[in-house]
């Protein structure tokens, strides 16, 4: 049999990580999707259940995968409790390329992931098949929880991830390395929480040394030129103090006389793990959760992931450890995702280019 008529799981993973994670708040169930698939005339919801079925996989024609592309690219396709698909012509030029990048991973899956590999399936956040991946947040210190029904657990009200330092930074990772990793283990936990198998597989950490211990244990045992200067300490509002060749510069977050913050600093790390020479560690940081989101984001969003990581490939090659500090926008209180393209948003990068 041809790839095309023997799919991988992959694909069938894939298709139900778009109706379930795509707009997780939307609940989309197999009969939505099989009426907007099917348009005047609805698909059977067990035709939708063979394509999403990882151990009897059924490959969808090439027509209806980009429907789905064409249905995922775009949250207008989701109005209340209706679900359509939008004629191609009326996408956006930014919808046009999510449809162009989804199609061209779903025909890859569909093809049992050889030949060609999509820049989207290739990017930083993807790891081998059956890896381990676990996303790591600090615990909200106890002065931040002390005043959240929610963050007791002795309350009713109670919900864990109060109690997660960098919830939004958590769950557009989390939900990202899930859509890029269908056939992995991907978990995510507080560092207290942390049990020694989780130390050896592929660690993500969000948040800075002083609230993420896992984050300052694996900081003290790289070679970084980089170190996190609490904001507590040695500067007003902190930063991330780089030394060089005996010259040592702060990069700092910028706040109004009001304590309004207009720009954060993110800190973007990969390299080998400390834990585990075969698996990666990689470190999301900022100042403030703005910073923090925004490392996230510089290689998730749908706008710029691809140029960012082009960027990278080009400027690290094949270097397995780099860092980059930019900077994170902050605009009518929310952060932007930094384009690391544009040399002004870049305020450090390690190693040197050479030459």
């Amino acid at each position: 049999m041809s790839p095309a008529q023997s799919p991988r799981p992959a694909l069938a993973h894939r298709l139900r990580a778009l109706r379930e994670t795509h707009w997780p708040e939307a609940g989309i169930t197999q009969a939505q999707l099989a009426q907007a698939l099917g348009g005047s005339k609805p698909l059977s919801i067990s035709l939708i259940s063979s394509w999403e079925n990882t151990d009897r996989p059924v490959a969808p024609p090439n027509r209806r995968l980009e429907a789905y592309a064409t249905l995922f690219a775009t949250r207008r396709s989701l109005s209340g409790a209706t679900l359509r698909v939008l004629p191609v012509e009326q996408l956006t030029d930014e919808e046009r390329a999510q449809r162009d990048e989804l199609l061209q991973e779903l025909m890859w899956l569909r093809e049992g992931g050889g030949g060609f590999v999509p820049s989207a399936a290739a990017d930083i956040w993807t790891f081998d098949a059956d890896q381990n991946i676990t996303i790591v947040c600090a615990r909200l210190p106890e002065k931040y929880r002390a005043h959240l029904s929610y963050a007791d657990p002795d309350s009713a009200d109670f919900v864990s991830l109060y109690t997660y330092a960098d919830p939004d930074a958590l769950i557009e990772l989390f939900g990202h390395i899930r859509a890029r990793n269908p056939e992995n283990n991907v978990k995510f936990c507080t560092s207290d929480e942390l049990a020694a198998d989780d130390y050896t597989s592929h660690l993500v950490l969000l948040g800075g040394v002083d609230f993420n211990s896992v984050t300052r244990t694996v900081i003290e045992r790289v070679k970084l030129p980089v170190q996190q200067v609490p904001r507590e300490a040695d500067a007003e509002h902190g930063g991330f103090l780089v030394t060089e060749n005996g010259d040592s510069k702060l990069f700092e977050p910028k706040l109004d006389s009001q304590e309004h913050l207009l720009e954060d600093v993110a800190h973007f790390y990969r390299d080998e793990s400390p834990f585990n020479r075969k698996r990666t560690v990689t470190v999301c940081n900022g100042m403030y959760g703005r910073g923090t989101l925004g490392a996230v984001r510089a290689l998730t969003d749908a706008r710029f992931r691809d140029r960012n990581t082009a960027y990278v490939r080009e400027r690290f090659g094949d270097v397995e450890s780099f860092s980059i500090i930019s900077r994170v926008p902050v605009v009518g209180g929310q952060g932007l995702t930094p384009d690391w393209t544009l040399e002004e948003n870049r305020l450090h990068e390690w190693p040197e280019a050479a030459g």
